[in-house]
């Protein structure tokens, strides 16, 4: 495999998020160990697919778009290690916003 950085494109209606990373402690400042923290249900949107594929074969683009942030459900989508990163994919649907800031 040659080095250097693979270029992943979602296919249909998927996306690609990269979560944000939670605080490493808490408002007071008390420092969580690792065990202590959830998982965020909010990431960046790194990459979009085409769209979704409708029953008459025409292709809806999708809502969101590159660099959105986002707002989803606590086990949504498929958990994906790349390189340093960790990456999840889901589908448009899994996501409950978009936060503009």
């Amino acid at each position: 495999m040659a080095s250097g950085k693979i270029k992943v494109i979602p296919l249909l209606d998927r996306v690609l998020v990269k979560q944000d990373d939670e605080p490493q402690k808490t408002a007071g400042g008390i420092y969580l160990p690792e065990t202590a923290k959830e998982t965020p249900q909010w990431g960046t949107v790194v990459r979009v697919g085409p769209g979704k594929l409708l029953d008459s074969g025409e292709v809806r683009r999708l809502t969101v778009k590159e660099g959105d942030k986002v707002i989803f459900g606590k086990y949504s989508g498929t958990k994906v290690k790349m390189g340093e990163d960790e990456l999840l994919f889901m589908r448009e649907e899994d996501i409950m916003a978009v936060v503009e800031e």
